[in-house]
């Protein structure tokens, strides 16, 4: 009689936990025996330790037989996190966070964040797309996903916030993504995404700040155009930078061709930024971000 092949149901999950603290000695060592006390096993770390502020950051990536829930290893690891006065977070993942995009008449952006997540290179699960106009709405629904339009009436700006502040709360969003939105968004609003909410700017900050960038460049005849991906704060276009990335241009250029180039960073800047956010590669230290490769 032959042998019965056993199938193993084991199955492992994979954790990120993100750290900061002041630096000082064995904080690796203890951190990595938590991990294996609690059945887990590194597949990826990732540290930087800032000398002038005297800050330590690390990212550690490990699987674990998914027994102990975030909850209960948070609670867990909280001992370590006291005695190096650190601040941590750990993800699941993969991650798939509900995710609201806003944007305004410009498609480009907003088709390559529909591109990468109907096809399932970013994970995002798109709740809605908001828009103060009407005109994107037969590329979002083309998706199959859902678009709501939300004017501004008789230059009602603050009605026209409010229902879009009630519609991510009513839709328990966990990522806002402006992509070319085109209106400036009040402290009040921004306060409640904080660290969640990215927009793509199209230059390289912290040039040419606020409206019409390209034509700035143009005036000032800049040899280099770029885009700036980062976390929105109350201070217009100054939130923490989260991923940039440059294209060389010359006086041949006029503003339509610096327009055209500048389209090709705006979305993949941007798409980098979604996908070091969703996989939990950034740690914001003060107004500015340390992103793990």
């Amino acid at each position: 009689m032959g042998s019965i092949p056993i199938v193993s149901t084991f199955m492992t999950v994979s954790t990120a936990l993100l750290i900061s603290c002041p630096d000082t000695s064995g904080i690796v060592a203890d951190v990595a025996s938590w991990i294996a006390t609690n059945g887990g096993n590194i597949v990826h770390a990732e540290q930087h330790t800032d000398h002038h502020d005297g800050i330590f950051f690390q990212r550690v990536e490990f699987t674990h037989s998914g027994v102990k829930s975030l909850e209960s290893l948070s609670q867990s690891f909280d001992a370590i996190a006291q005695k190096f006065t650190m601040m941590f977070s750990f993800r699941a993942l993969p991650w798939h966070p509900r995710t609201a995009i806003l944007v305004s008449q410009p498609m480009h952006c907003l088709a390559d964040m529909l591109t990468r997540s109907r096809y399932g290179d970013l994970g995002l699960d798109i709740a809605v797309v908001i828009s103060n106009h009407d005109n994107n709405r037969q590329l979002v629904e083309s998706f199959g996903y859902r678009f709501e339009y939300i004017p501004v009436e008789d230059g009602a700006r603050s009605d026209q916030e409010q229902a879009v502040a009630k519609m991510l709360l009513a839709l328990d969003i966990d990522l806002v993504i402006l992509a070319r939105y085109m209106l400036v968004l009040s402290p009040s609003l921004v306060e409640q995404w904080t660290g969640r909410m990215i927009n793509i700017h199209h230059s390289f900050l912290p040039a040419f700040i606020g409206a019409n960038p390209y034509r700035q460049a143009h005036d000032r005849g800049v040899k280099i155009i770029g885009a700036t991906a980062h976390y929105v704060t109350s201070e217009l276009d100054d939130g923490p930078i989260i991923e940039q990335d440059v294209a060389q241009v010359s006086h041949r250029d006029d503003v339509v061709e610096l327009t055209r180039r500048g389209r090709d960073l705006e979305t993949v800047v941007l798409a980098r930024a979604v996908r070091a956010h969703v996989e939990h590669r950034v740690l914001i230290w003060g107004n500015r971000s340390i992103v793990f490769g």
